[in-house]
């Protein structure tokens, strides 16, 4: 009996590791890959008939690769408002303290802007409610790389983060569409250590290992959707996904009645996917980020912007 709750208390912490790593673990792209409005709209038209036709039942596609110590997912989307109204809403880091915090494992957004630079905190933890000081805090730095009429270019940037990992990076990039339409590119990835790499493998080969992603694996006729590291890198980055959409659709709603509206759109998103996405009811999830965001508040005042 106290070996299964010793093995089940480690099991929990590495859980928790997992969520850090996750939520936090954005990482580096490839020097060589390929950048601006030119390159971005060719993906586009490459991958116009995926968009049109795909498994998720909108205009999203999704690409990932999995190496020895790193994992990447890029999401191609298309999204029904004007460049004007993304890029406007996008470059602002307020702007992202609304976004993130609807992903179910961050807890809270704060910002602070000094001559230098603009620097995020984005605090995670677990699928419960939880105050910043329990949860894990990692410091990114908000970078608009591009800002010009027919091109908006993001990066959300840590070198360092908890448990070995590093590169963490957050990836935007955004182009007009003929017809008023938006074509956005969010990029997620990570890099991590030996400690990260095998707390995730303890993970994945007990409490996680019912969890997948969205890519579809295997021969024809035995196919099934990814798991391990590389389907739960899939699943965040998801979220974080559904979070942007979420927040350019309610950009039009009263003020005072946007975050409200902005929960219960989330959620409905994710709930179009509970293979993957579901993990506690709307209800918790709900009851959860108000309490949360009473607790972003606070900190947010203090940071003087």
């Amino acid at each position: 009996m106290v070996a299964s709750k010793l093995i089940t208390r480690a099991c929990l912490c590495v859980a928790l590791l997992l969520i850090v790593v996750l939520c936090h673990g954005l990482a580096r792209a490839a020097d060589a890959e390929p950048t601006g409005e030119h390159a971005l709209l060719a993906k586009y038209a490459a991958i116009k008939a995926k968009l049109d036709k795909n498994q998720f039942g909108a205009p999203i596609y999704l690409e990932s690769t999995e190496g020895s110590d790193s994992v990447r997912v890029d999401m191609y989307g298309v999204f029904h408002h004007p460049f004007e109204t993304v890029r406007e809403a996008l470059q602002s880091p307020a702007g992202w303290c609304e976004i993130t915090p609807l992903h179910l494992n961050i807890k809270a957004c704060v910002y602070k802007t000094t001559k230098q630079q603009t620097q995020l905190t984005l605090y995670s933890g677990r699928k419960y409610f939880q105050p910043p000081s329990d949860a894990y805090p990692l410091k990114l730095a908000f970078r608009v790389a591009a800002n010009r009429p027919d091109y908006l270019e993001l990066a959300l940037v840590g070198d360092e983060g908890p448990f070995g990992t590093r590169d963490h990076r957050i990836g935007v990039q955004a182009a007009p569409l003929e017809g008023q339409g938006t074509f956005l590119h969010f990029s997620y990835t990570y890099s991590h250590g030996t400690m990260a790499r095998m707390a995730i493998k303890t993970y994945f080969a007990t409490l996680g290992r019912d969890k997948v992603g969205f890519t579809m694996v295997g021969e024809d006729g035995k196919q099934t959707y990814i798991d391990g590291v590389r389907g739960a890198v899939e699943r965040n980055t998801m979220r974080y996904y559904l979070a942007l959409q979420t927040y350019l659709d309610t950009l039009k709603t009263p003020e005072g009645q946007r975050f409200e509206q902005r929960l219960n759109r989330w959620y409905d998103l994710t709930a179009k996917y509970p293979r993957q996405l579901k993990e506690i009811d709307k209800a918790a999830y709900l009851s959860n980020k108000k309490l949360e965001r009473a607790q972003q508040e606070a900190l947010q005042a203090k940071q003087g912007n």
